[in-house]
């Protein structure tokens, strides 16, 4: 991911850039010394110091690489780079609440333009068709008045969805997303926000359906989306969702910077929002490097 073009010198950005070439091919000592010459030029350019922190990790020389992430946050305030998140992966902070928000509009703004052909061929991605097909078995052949498609991206899930929603809702924390969903005329209304916020918003019990496709890999407490989500649902409204699995209880950020929840959390937050549980099992929405990432898909109907 890169955020800023230039470091300020023709000379850090060569070598920068050399070493992100370095770091693809998997020579991180290599990587490493080019990055250390970049900074050397440049010493307050965060791109650099996140490269390095990346370099230094690689290498397995985590408490260098926990001092280059705590660089890079302290050049960076807004955390494009989600150096917050790769230090709770490494157990120097507590897993903050959520990814920050600089982090994730930033990573898809720049992916936009090709996400879903790598989605799609890159990571064999399928988390719409199995959503569609676990609210199917939780309601089969049911439409919705008004559906909510929360974290739409560029509309890989409303496509599949489109049929069962009279009126179809996206929001999406990314512009340049919403500019994707917005060129395949599949919704009725798009909004760029941040999902919680957006929920906050709309009317009590305006919706019959709310999704959240692969969103949840961005959220670590998600207390307040259920909630947000139930004040949102009527009665007997169903909320269905994707997310990655952590084997174990609570949540916690892995080294993806994606989080993951563990099955008895996800009930747990189910029962605090007046849900009741329809489904949750598991559930592989996409590859990493050729291999199944755990997950669930889970449907709940609002009481």
């Amino acid at each position: 991911m890169t955020h800023e073009n230039s470091s300020g010198d023709l000379a850090a950005d060569r070598r920068y850039q050399w070493g992100l070439g370095a770091n693809e091919r998997g020579d991180f000592d290599a990587a490493r010394d080019l990055f250390v010459q970049t900074l050397e030029l440049a010493p307050s350019w965060a791109p650099g110091w996140f490269a390095l922190a990346q370099a230094l990790e690689s290498l397995g020389r985590f408490d260098e690489a926990i001092e280059a992430y705590v660089k890079t946050l302290a050049l960076d305030a807004e955390d494009a780079f989600g150096a917050a998140l790769c230090l709770a992966n490494l157990g120097a902070r507590a897993a903050p609440k959520t990814a920050p928000r600089a982090y994730v509009k930033t990573l898809f703004d720049q992916y936009a333009p090709r996400f879903d052909r790598h989605l799609v061929e890159s990571l064999a991605y399928r988390g719409p068709q199995i959503l569609a097909e676990a609210v199917e078995r939780a309601a089969p052949g049911q439409t919705f008045a008004h559906a909510l498609d929360l974290g739409c991206g560029a509309g890989l899930f409303g496509a599949t969805f489109r049929q069962k929603a009279r009126f179809l809702t996206g929001v999406d924390l990314s512009p340049a997303m919403i500019c994707q969903a917005q060129g395949k005329g599949l919704y009725d209304r798009l909004a760029v926000a941040d999902l919680v916020e957006f929920l906050q918003a709309e009317p009590e019990a305006s919706a019959g359906f709310v999704a959240a496709a692969d969103v949840f890999v961005y959220i670590g407490d998600l207390a307040p989306v259920f909630s947000a989500v139930s004040r949102v649902l009527a009665p007997g409204g169903l909320f269905a969702f994707t997310a990655q699995d952590s084997g174990e209880d609570g949540f916690r950020v892995g080294a993806d910077r994606r989080f993951s929840h563990g099955e008895p959390y996800l009930a747990a937050c189910a029962g605090q929002s007046r849900f009741t549980v329809l489904e949750i099992s598991a559930a592989s929405t996409r590859k990493d490097r050729g291999v199944d990432t755990p997950g669930w898909v889970a449907v709940l109907r609002r009481i």
